[in-house]
């Protein structure tokens, strides 16, 4: 049995979570996210709790049956508390912009700026020039556009200037040595 399978999601007061033909929808006051159920895995809402159970032990089916309860579990802590990214910019002269909570302009050394748009259920928020907050309720989907982000300007090993996940530790490399 998977161990991450086989453990109980609670669910809060205030989120309510739907089980249909192949697709479970968990929806509260933050937003609603849907995901599609894999044959062979089932979903069933018991009091205050989702369970996870597989109809066999092949190997596909073990490793959906963590998948999904991964999955369900995230969309449950997503609409009760949201996810969030947090992005460091390095370097002379880059910075970020909002305009709104849903675009950004971003100056990263080219000779133009670059705009980002936020897809729909995704905020910016740029407390400082160099900090970029990227949140929403979906964690797939808050994580690809902060690696979208930062695949604008990937932080290079010699200075070490590039945008950058808070915490993520370059690399650097010792450059020329003059003679």
């Amino acid at each position: 049995m998977s161990r991450i399978g086989k453990a109980p999601i609670s669910v809060p007061d205030g989120v309510t979570v739907e089980v249909s033909a192949g697709a479970v929808k968990v929806s509260s006051k933050q937003g609603e996210l849907r995901q599609e159920i894999p044959d062979g895995i089932q979903v069933e809402v018991q009091d205050a709790a989702v369970a996870v159970t597989r109809s066999d032990d092949s190997r596909q089916q073990r490793s959906l049956h963590g998948l999904t309860r991964a999955l369900v579990n995230n969309m449950v802590e997503g609409v009760t508390n949201g996810f969030m990214k947090e992005l460091n910019i390095v370097g002379v002269g880059y910075r970020a912009q909002a305009k709104g909570n849903s675009s950004l302009e971003l100056a990263l050394g080219f000779s133009h700026s670059v705009k980002v748009e936020a897809p729909e259920g995704v905020t910016f928020d740029v407390p400082e020039p160099t900090i970029i907050k990227v949140s929403g309720i979906d964690k797939q989907l808050v994580g690809q556009v902060a690696a979208d982000i930062r695949a604008l300007k990937k932080p290079e090993p010699y200075k070490g200037k590039g945008i950058r996940y808070v915490g993520e530790h370059v690399i650097r490399k010792a450059g020329k040595s003059a003679k």
